[in-house]
């Protein structure tokens, strides 16, 4: 059971409301949260399910903890025998894992006719929460009196690594530590832990991810992003203590709905200044980056079928960081929110003014601006140093290898979260999974595009290492691309880390024993690292100073609101209410809130992002509609929009009426609303979800797999 641990006080983020009170749409709001707003207030949202089903404090559980947490994406059980649902682009991963050549499951689909003939996953994680702790008080108390920034920053992460071991203590558990609102407070949440996942459905590409980079954050959808999992535990399918019947009758425009899921990142309570740094260098070299190392990987993909499959998980998460870059700067520029932002701060700064007890947050808001400054003066430098982890692994392996050996000779409590002992497996995972990943002709050119950006550096930001490997090689000094590439080929040549059996080798080795192989990418590694090292201290300084400033402006900016505001997303388990609605994107232009598959069979071009399976074209000629035609749209509905406010990690959360049955499952923005992570704005804010009945005519209609649905929707008609 899953029970919400306050500690010795309350979380401060919500005001006392009155029932009267209407705040559907804006808010990634807290389980917490939830329950002090009040059953009336849920009522309100649309929701006849009583407050208690979503959350009983006597009983510690509810519907609430149905949603669960998966590598970077959500999903939630659908049946008593552990079946989940999530998005398609979640399970990707899974797909490559056992695709060849030969039968290419990314392109093809899956489908188990057995629950033996359900294939398992190498490190795909479920956790199912059970508890959350108001660790607050212990956190603050843990800070010595008078610390400066870096001994703040140190102390938090200490007492947050010492809370996450003692909550870890029993067997298949797993914890989480956050920060809301850069440290107003802090929570710890209990999961239990479950690494048994088999796939049991997943449509074709050109179902689960239909249109493509064409219609990816775009509006009509006609994506069925959707995918089966069933979890195991000792061998048999887990029993949740909970999960959503899945309703037949779908949504209607202006019916509630709720998304469940764990957001990642927004920046709603950061201050212009620092959105600034996002629209003026962040996004633009995300967008820069990404769209070169696209080119890369489509330009080899084409020539091989092996690096095809290779690059097709991480070349769809380079295709939506790119799209997602050019959706934040045009919704930044459409919506002016660095100017409204502004305009808001100034509203607080003029209240704060007025009151003695508020200089600490006007100091606060000074520093916190100034503090962007500093981090302006190295920022090219440190982007390209973070892209290492998405970037070419003949870097971002050897970084690894290396930096756990570095960590690996410290005590447990003293290692860097991310390679303490309960992070190994993960890591050790990671790297042998990744060999399907790995394409020797795409990575060659992605290295050799990172060196050359890293080469063109201001002087001042230079890296001694690049300077040292390859600065001779300047475009300046006369440098030859053939040159370059061909020391790069040599560097790759002479190493070992490439092959699999020598890298899990190496994830064991002590940093002498790395010295002592000789090998070219280990001694580049250990050089990039110490830079890395370098950065990482002066970002702890940053966010010790973080921890200091913004909780005093913050608290301003709460108290002179005088509402109900939600914290920022950060991972945790949040819930945001809304309704089935269209929009307006753009002058003269009215959007539908629900898509059908005769729009699917309209887009159809027989190629590219728009070839529908042959099956299911046929099945569509052959009306084989079923029971899943909606009455009103006298069509079988495929994806729906709402109000609800979601951001990334949200993908594959379950969306569910207001009777708590599953409706859909959320898997993207529109274009207008994708720089939402700044500012909501209740008239462009609209999230995409995949109708359920989509699915279901899928498996029914397509598939003929009536075991399935029946499990989905027992005997439901």
């Amino acid at each position: 059971m899953l029970e919400y641990i306050t500690g010795m006080r309350r979380l401060p983020l919500v005001l006392v409301v009155t029932a009267s009170v209407t705040l559907a749409g804006e808010g990634k709001w807290t389980p917490q949260q939830v329950l002090e707003l009040g059953p009336a207030w849920v009522k309100q949202q649309g929701f006849s399910l009583p407050l208690s089903k979503l959350w009983d404090e006597k009983k510690g559980g509810g519907l609430l903890a149905n949603a669960v947490q998966l590598p970077g994406c959500s999903g939630s059980f659908v049946s008593a025998d552990g079946l989940l649902i999530t998005n398609h682009h979640c399970i990707v991963g899974i797909l490559q894992e056992h695709s060849t050549p030969q039968a290419n499951l990314v392109k093809d689909g899956y489908l188990a006719k057995t629950r033996d003939d359900e294939k398992p996953a190498k490190a795909f994680r479920i956790q199912v929460p059970r508890r959350f702790v108001d660790v607050t008080a212990a956190v603050l108390a843990a800070v010595p009196e008078g610390a400066d920034d870096l001994t703040r920053f140190k102390a938090v992460e200490t007492k947050q690594k010492q809370l996450v071991a003692e909550c870890e203590a029993q067997a298949g558990t797993r914890c989480t530590f956050a920060a809301f609102d850069g440290g107003l407070f802090f929570t710890l949440t209990e999961f239990a832990e479950l690494s048994d996942v088999r796939l049991v459905y997943a449509p074709p590409e050109m179902v689960g991810n239909y249109g493509g980079e064409t219609d990816n954050w775009s509006w009509p959808r006609h994506t069925g992003d959707f995918s089966l999992v069933r979890v195991y535990e000792n061998g048999k399918p887990y029993q949740p203590a909970y999960w959503f019947p899945v309703s037949t009758k779908g949504v209607k425009p202006g019916d509630a709905v709720a998304v469940l899921g764990y957001p990642g990142v927004s920046y709603r309570a950061w201050l212009a200044d620092e959105m600034a740094e996002r629209r003026e260098l962040y996004f633009p070299r995300a967008k820069s980056v990404s769209a070169e190392w696209i080119r890369i990987m489509q330009d080899e993909g084409a020539k091989s079928a092996e690096a095809s499959i290779a690059t097709s998980d991480d070349l769809r998460g380079l295709l939506n960081r790119r799209k997602n870059a050019e959706g934040q700067l045009a919704g930044m520029q459409r919506g002016k929110l660095l100017e409204k932002q502004k305009t808001s701060e100034e509203g607080v700064r003029s209240w704060a003014l007025k009151r003695a007890d508020q200089k600490a947050a006007l100091d606060a808001y000074e520093a916190l601006s100034a503090l962007m400054v500093e981090k302006r003066s190295t920022w090219e430098r440190d982007f390209l140093l973070d892209t290492i982890s998405w970037g070419p692994r003949a870097l971002a392996w050897p970084v690894v290898l290396v930096r756990k050996s570095t960590e690996s000779v410290k005590a447990d409590a003293e290692r860097e979260p991310g390679y303490q002992q309960r992070d190994l497996e993960r890591l050790k995972d990671r790297l042998e999974r990744d060999q399907k990943r790995y394409s020797p002709a795409v990575d060659v050119r992605i290295l050799e595009s990172w060196v050359l950006r890293m080469l063109e550096l201001p002087v001042a930001q230079r890296s001694p290492t690049i300077e040292g490997v390859f600065g001779k090689l300047r475009a300046d000094a006369g440098m030859s691309r053939d040159a370059l590439r061909a020391q790069l080929v040599k560097l790759i040549a002479g190493s070992k880390v490439f092959v699999l059996t020598e890298r899990m080798k190496m994830f064991d080795e002590t940093p002498e024993q790395l010295k002592a192989r000789k090998d070219p990418l280990l001694e580049l590694g250990f050089a990039i690292d110490a830079e890395r090292r370098e950065l990482k201290d002066r970002r702890d300084r940053w966010s010790g100073a973080t921890l200091r400033l913004r909780p005093a402006w913050r608290k301003a900016v709460l108290a002179q609101s005088g509402k109900p505001v939600a914290p920022d997303a950060n991972s945790t388990l949040r819930v945001t209410f809304g309704k089935v609605q269209g929009y307006v994107p753009r002058d003269a232009l009215t959007a539908a809130p629900q898509s059908t598959l005769s729009g699917v069979i309209e887009k159809d071009l027989g190629e590219g992002d728009f070839e529908v399976p042959a099956k299911v074209r046929e099945a569509y000629a052959a009306k084989k509609f079923g029971r899943w035609v909606d009455p009103s749209l006298k069509d079988v509905p495929v994806d729906f929009l709402s109000d609800c406010d979601t951001t990334g990690g949200n993908s594959g959360s379950p969306t569910i009426d207001g009777n708590g049955r599953l409706v859909g499952v959320n898997f993207d923005r529109v274009w207008e609303n994708v720089a939402n992570d700044f500012g909501y704005n209740p008239v462009i804010a609209r999230n995409v979800n995949a109708d359920v009945r989509y699915l279901l005519w899928l498996l029914e209609e397509v598939e003929a797999n009536p075991a399935l649905v029946r499990e989905l929707i027992g005997t439901t008609k």
